[in-house]
């Protein structure tokens, strides 16, 4: 089992982000990406929304970053530590201009990148950018096909009803062949079958741990499974949120568990299928308390779940 490091500040989710989270810097995110490369963390994640609307603000925050921007930040100011994105929305943004944010990313860090698609939730805040909300799956299912192909092809062509191109060159290439690893992340059958065509990852947010064997063995039996799933990612305050970013109660996800406790349930989880996971940020009084924690857990949690 790998643990991922959950940075704070990254957004202000109401069921899930602490007080004290909202005085984080960028300057103090960079010093905790250093750290938490050098405790031996597997893996930074951004999420992702470009813009939210008033009526979400109450349960959802306002602060979000650009994935691929803070993800190219991170990678820079370290030097070992993968990066994910958490998600980003594969719709709302050109496929051409995806693939290349992407593989300069991966080239520049040396093949550190890892990207989870999502296809979105927010209706309006793909009403504010223009795109057909309810295409989005469509979207999704022909981007994630033509950045493979530019990805992938040293003669890229693809012809789609949202994207087409042929006659061109597509470098830098990622350094990570055959490519970039792709998760996807969400819970309805149509994530999980495109899952199974095209993802080496999957990270499930609605569905509750007890279903997670479950459907992956349901990305595992479509026809047109590819055979690359070998990573599922399940945070412990996962089961804390709830659809449009709800308020969920799940003691067991509680912050401030005992090392034993935190030690159960990931290996329960790894019982599940999980192979990477986040323990929850706890109830503190300022950011250097943070870095206390994360080296209690890599000192304290990591050694007894690897």
């Amino acid at each position: 089992m790998q643990l991922g490091f959950a940075m704070p500040h990254m957004l202000r989710l109401k069921a899930s982000c602490q007080p004290w989270e909202a005085a984080v810097t960028g300057a103090d995110q960079t010093r905790l990406a250093k750290w938490a490369e050098k405790l031996g963390y597997s893996m930074i994640s951004v999420p992702e929304h470009h813009i939210v609307p008033a009526s979400h603000v109450e349960l959802s925050g306002p602060h979000y970053f650009s994935a691929y921007p803070a993800m190219g930040y991170m990678a820079g100011a370290t030097e070992t530590i993968r990066v994910n994105s958490c998600i980003a929305i594969l719709p709302l943004q050109h496929p051409i201009v995806t693939a290349k944010a992407l593989s300069t990313i991966d080239w520049l860090s040396g093949g550190r990148v890892t990207v989870t698609f999502a296809v979105g939730w927010m209706k309006e805040e793909f009403d504010l950018l223009g795109v057909a909300f309810n295409q989005r799956g469509a979207m999704a299912e022909e981007y994630i096909q033509a950045i493979i192909e530019l990805w992938t092809s040293e003669k890229p062509e693809f012809e789609g009803r949202y994207v087409s191109f042929r006659n061109v060159v597509f470098e830098p290439k990622p350094v990570q062949k055959p490519s970039i690893p792709v998760w996807f992340g969400g819970d309805a059958d149509a994530v999980l079958q495109r899952t199974a065509r095209y993802g080496s990852g999957w990270w499930p947010f609605l569905t509750r741990p007890e279903l997670i064997a479950e459907k992956i063995d349901y990305i595992k039996s479509q026809p047109d499974y590819s055979g690359k799933l070998s990573d599922v990612f399940y945070g412990f305050s996962t089961s804390r949120v709830g659809e449009g970013h709800t308020v969920r109660d799940d003691p067991r996800a509680r912050p401030g568990m005992t090392r034993q406790e935190i030690i159960d349930r990931l290996g329960w989880f790894k019982e599940l299928g999980v192979t990477i996971s986040a323990v929850p940020i706890p109830m503190l009084k300022c950011v250097e308390d943070y870095f206390d924690y994360t080296q209690w857990v890599a000192e304290e949690i990591m050694p007894a779940v690897k």
